[in-house]
């Protein structure tokens, strides 16, 4: 009989909501079927054309047991055996890579994962962006991701605003396609443009079912949006230090959110604890390629 360890090394990548629904899918898989759980924090990132993002789960309050050099493809050449690895595994009785199933247009949806034709060595690559793969442990998550004390400011003049009103959390995520190098700007502010426009159907119908909303914009660029946004109805959110963070944190104390169609967000509106909340999401944009990332429950606008 095999009393091997089970593990699973869950290779994490790209920015933080990535970072997090890589970890959620990972952490689901690993209580089910009773695998160990270790991170790969290097290889999505030693390349040149993934050094605008950097690692970050550290920032949170997971069991972080990162995987050991041999269980990592930090390297150009180990990336290339693991390329070769993963042809090769696909005729394996018993798989080491667990990779999210894509259709011919590179699109995924949610499906069971069952891990019973897998070795007790898994390497798990993929986004995996639905609640679905993790939501039976959600309450778990919600511990695990909240933002350690020290990477915050506790003194931020933002929380009592957010605390004492009926907040309404929007988020406006600029630039998506003009970073990196392969850059459109066009297509970024198509995106930029349909968002406010859904934030705009997004504030009538929250007028509609909140007694004095007040309404608070959290951005990566805040370039131009005062022509969308008068500041005497809209509070700016603009952490000068450590500012994802501090963002994501300030998240936990709003009542309500028109969810922008940004992964960082979601968590975000995900995570927030107001048994209360309305949580409103764009009916013409998903940026995501699963086509299950939005959660049912949310008020398709």
């Amino acid at each position: 009989m095999n009393y091997a360890k089970k593990t699973i090394t869950v290779r994490i990548a790209e920015g933080i909501g990535n970072q997090l629904f890589m970890y959620a899918n990972a952490y689901n898989l690993s209580k089910k079927f009773n695998y160990d759980l270790s991170i790969d924090n290097k290889s999505g990132y030693f390349k040149d054309k993934n050094s605008l993002r950097t690692y970050q789960l550290n920032n949170f309050h997971l069991d972080e047991n990162l995987a050991n050099s041999k269980n990592r493809f930090d390297t150009y050449l180990k990336d290339l055996n693991r390329k070769i690895l993963k042809k090769v595994d696909r005729f394996s009785n018993f798989k080491k890579f667990l990779l999210e199933r894509k259709d011919s247009l590179k699109k995924t949806s949610y499906y069971e994962i069952n891990l019973n034709n897998y070795s007790n060595k898994i390497f798990l690559e993929g986004h995996f962006e639905s609640e679905k793969y993790f939501y039976e442990y959600k309450e778990n998550l919600k511990n695990i991701f909240k933002v350690k004390e020290s990477r915050i400011n506790n003194k931020s003049n933002y929380v009592d605003d957010l605390t004492q009103n009926n907040s309404v959390s929007i988020c406006i995520r600029q630039n998506r396609y003009s970073e990196g190098k392969l850059k459109n700007d066009h297509k970024s502010s198509k995106f930029t443009k349909d968002t406010i426009e859904y934030v705009d159907r997004a504030v009538k119908y929250v007028k509609q079912k909140v007694n004095n909303p007040k309404f608070f914009v959290w951005s990566n660029d805040f370039n131009n949006l005062n022509e969308y946004f008068n500041k005497n109805e809209f509070t700016f959110i603009e952490n000068q230090e450590n500012k994802a963070l501090n963002d994501f944190h300030l998240f936990s104390y709003s009542k309500h959110f028109i969810v922008g169609p940004t992964s960082f967000h979601w968590w975000g509106a995900w995570l927030n604890d107001n048994p209360d909340k309305i949580c409103i999401r764009p009916s013409n944009i998903n940026p995501s390629n699963n086509k299950d990332f939005w959660p049912n429950s949310w008020v398709n606008i």
